[in-house]
């Protein structure tokens, strides 16, 4: 199985794509957004034409009321895995989500559910009052957690008031995952940032002219609840703001961009260390000098 990973605006689709064609294989989202129909141009998804050219699997395939949580998407991914391995062809993991990459290979652990009215209770609350209260339940997570990474917070809070243990507690126990079962060939995608963020920019201004604020004010009128994963999509916010007049349509443009790249940047320092060492890192820019290189490390061992 091959794996691309790396920051969004990375590069990481269109090289699935160029590997998908040579070597027929079938490329299987790991992207917490793009596994969402309601948001196809904000995540970046694969498009009609991309997708005529070679198979993609679990793009769009949720609906955005319905949270899709990283034992859900491990198990939908090992299914699709399985079965593209028995017709024969190479499944190709695509993605940026870490959390997803790392239940899939290396298990999943027994979280129990969480309580409805936790999960909604954390996730409105402000990021201080989470940090605050994770401090006094969970101080080894709030020590290691970023004070900027809210979605983490949020989850380590839920957990330990929702079980009575901190979820480290739980992730020693992890079990079912694939990656000492599987010939792995990975690629991590690092390439300099100040290329990454001039596309992370220049993208995000071509999906609001693409039809981003359609996309995102279709998505309001469902009232979902704030809280779901699908609201809190890079761009969501920006793009609502401008659709009720708190903002101008160059305000939200900028205000996307600047919260895509701060993304870009999370993605990028987990991808930098988190991965095995020995995994490879691709730091160039991708393009028609340097894209030839990266397929070669990502060509199926004989």
């Amino acid at each position: 199985m091959a794996l691309i990973a790396g920051s969004t605006a990375s590069g990481k689709s269109a090289l699935a794509l160029e590997l998908a064609e040579r070597c027929g294989g079938v490329i299987i989202n790991a992207d917490s957004a793009q596994i969402y129909r309601d948001l196809p141009l904000l995540s970046a998804a694969p498009s009609k034409e991309e997708r005529s050219r070679a198979e993609h699997r679990l793009y769009g395939v949720r609906d955005g009321a319905d949270p899709c949580s990283a034992a859900d998407w491990a198990s939908l991914a090992r299914t699709e895995i399985l079965d593209v391995q028995a017709s024969g062809r190479l499944p190709i993991l695509v993605g940026g989500t870490g959390l997803y990459l790392l239940t899939l290979l290396d298990g999943i652990a027994p979280v129990p559910r969480i309580k409805a009215e936790i999960r909604e209770q954390v996730r409105t609350s402000p990021v201080e009052e989470n940090r605050r209260r994770l401090a006094e339940l969970d101080p080894g997570a709030a020590t290691r957690l970023n004070p900027a990474d809210t979605t983490r917070i949020a989850r380590s809070l839920e957990v330990v008031l929702s079980s009575g243990r901190p979820l480290a507690d739980w992730q020693s126990q992890r079990k079912g995952g694939i990656g000492s079962k599987i010939a792995l060939q990975p690629l991590i995608l690092l390439p300099p940032r100040q290329w990454l963020y001039a596309r992370c920019d220049e993208r995000f201004a071509r999906m609001v002219d693409g039809g981003a604020i359609d996309e995102v004010e279709r998505l309001l009128d469902r009232k979902l609840a704030p809280s779901l994963p699908v609201m809190r999509a890079i761009g969501v916010r920006e793009i609502s703001a401008f659709l009720t007049g708190e903002i101008s349509r160059e305000q939200a443009v900028a205000r996307g961009q600047q919260a895509t790249r701060n993304y870009a940047k999370r993605q990028y320092t987990w991808f930098a260390h988190q991965p095995p060492a020995h995994w490879p890192r691709f730091s160039e820019g991708l393009g028609n000098a340097t894209t030839g290189h990266a397929l070669a490390l990502l060509q199926p061992k004989a």
